[in-house]
């Protein structure tokens, strides 16, 4: 019979194949931030979809747990109401999302695959929020467009995260940038790309992040001499930017 330490063991050698590591190097003391500061606090509903979503063949793209505590502390401090999602694989951020939101918070999450977002719907439906998230299945540009049509949805939004198409980016900050209000949060996902941000030939990063990489430098770029942000990149799952709209 497997003892609580095994049980424990298994778990972790789960997160290790199916999910980021975060850029630390070494695994145990990732381990240790995981088993004392990030898993005692996460709802059992997040771990179910967690659970779900390992054998995924791209579970890996799911957000990092620490990375979602994070998000979870800043929407509590901005007290969040609404919110925009741009990139939901399996819902662990949106279900983060909804949880920390009020019960008439509202979510508009988007992204081009429901398939993947209905894995995660049933725990989604089993905590009891689904009343707060709008799905679009659909590419983010058009939707983003749209909104951006009528002037009262200008500064609409206490919050938003980006997890998706990398080369688009920039794109959905301009646009974010007038559908956050001002002192509202925009964080953006893998922005130091496992590291290959800091090659100094690009040639050198694995050949399945060079796609994007050209796109997230330029990005991470751009953020750090804009005038109407605050920001702050911090080294939590595949690197997060977080940035508040100050003007």
């Amino acid at each position: 019979m497997a003892t609580e330490g095994d049980m424990a063991e298994m778990e972790y050698s789960t997160e290790r194949r199916h999910c980021r590591k975060g850029l630390l190097q070494n695994d145990e003391l990732y381990k240790y931030l995981l088993d004392t500061s990030v898993y005692p606090r996460e709802s059992e509903l997040l771990k179910e979809i967690r659970d779900v979503t390992a054998d995924h063949p791209m579970a890996y793209v799911g957000t990092a747990p620490d990375a979602g505590q994070l998000m979870a502390m800043l929407m509590k401090t901005v007290n969040a109401k609404k919110t925009i999602e741009i990139g939901v694989f399996t819902g662990y951020s949106l279900l983060l999302t909804a949880l920390s939101l009020p019960d008439d918070g509202k979510i508009m999450a988007i992204d081009i695959n429901r398939k993947t977002y209905e894995i995660g719907l049933p725990i989604i439906r089993k905590a009891g929020v689904e009343h707060k998230i709008e799905f679009m299945e659909s590419a983010a540009l058009p939707i983003l467009d749209k909104l951006l049509e009528h002037k009262n949805n200008e500064g609409c939004f206490d919050f938003a995260f980006v997890d998706a198409d990398k080369n688009n980016y920039l794109s959905y900050h301009k646009r974010l940038m007038k559908l956050v209000k001002v002192g509202g949060f925009i964080v953006y996902d893998n922005t130091l790309w496992g590291g290959t941000v800091a090659l100094s030939d690009p040639s050198l990063a694995p050949e399945e992040k060079r796609p994007y990489l050209k796109f997230i430098v330029e990005f991470n770029k751009t953020l750090a001499v804009d005038p109407c942000i605050e920001i702050s990149q911090v080294p939590v799952g595949d690197g997060m930017t977080i940035c508040k709209r100050i003007e």
